[in-house]
């Protein structure tokens, strides 16, 4: 599947929008290195409008998202486009450590990686691929915390509640 070095990026790149039980999410895949690889998950309403998979890595993408709804422990294996500063990538190294069915807080996190509870947070908040690196696994010392940089109640912690209790956490 190469393309020529003039070709767009919307030739290289696919978006889709799959159901999920909590809402809708958006799968973003793309040309990498003459690679198809995963660029990016979007948690989305469900007032969001469906559009099918276009490759087939978007269709592995949704084929694997659907196995971990009926099975919380299902182990994602995707490629993925590397993002991410230094610190997020270590973060999110650490978060992928984390099994179905238990949670960490920021400050474990934080210990374990010798960074701060707030930067593990950010990290988490910048994170590109939610449910594949599943950062609705890190908690707050009080309580579920934020999630996807909301604070408060809405959508994400929607999810993020949804997410724990699917794995039994909460």
């Amino acid at each position: 599947m190469a393309l020529s070095k003039n070709a767009p990026l919307l030739e290289s790149a696919r978006y889709c929008v799959i159901d999920a039980p909590f809402g809708r999410l958006g799968i973003l895949t793309e040309l990498v290195d003459g690679s198809l690889m995963l660029s990016k998950i979007d948690y989305l309403s469900a007032k969001t409008p469906l559009s099918k998979p276009q490759n087939e890595l978007a269709k592995e993408v949704a084929k694997q998202c659907k196995a971990y709804f009926n099975d919380p422990h299902f182990e994602f294996d995707l490629p993925m486009k590397i993002l991410g500063t230094a610190h997020q990538q270590k973060v999110w190294s650490c978060i992928r450590e984390i099994p179905s069915g238990q949670a960490k807080t920021y400050g474990e996190i934080a210990s374990a990686i010798k960074s701060g509870p707030r930067a593990v947070g950010a990290a988490c908040g910048a994170n590109p691929f939610p449910l594949v690196t599943p950062c609705h696994r890190v908690v707050s010392a009080q309580g579920i915390g934020g999630f996807m940089k909301e604070n408060s109640p809405g959508l994400y912690r929607q999810i993020k509640t949804w997410l724990l209790k699917h794995e039994g956490v909460l």
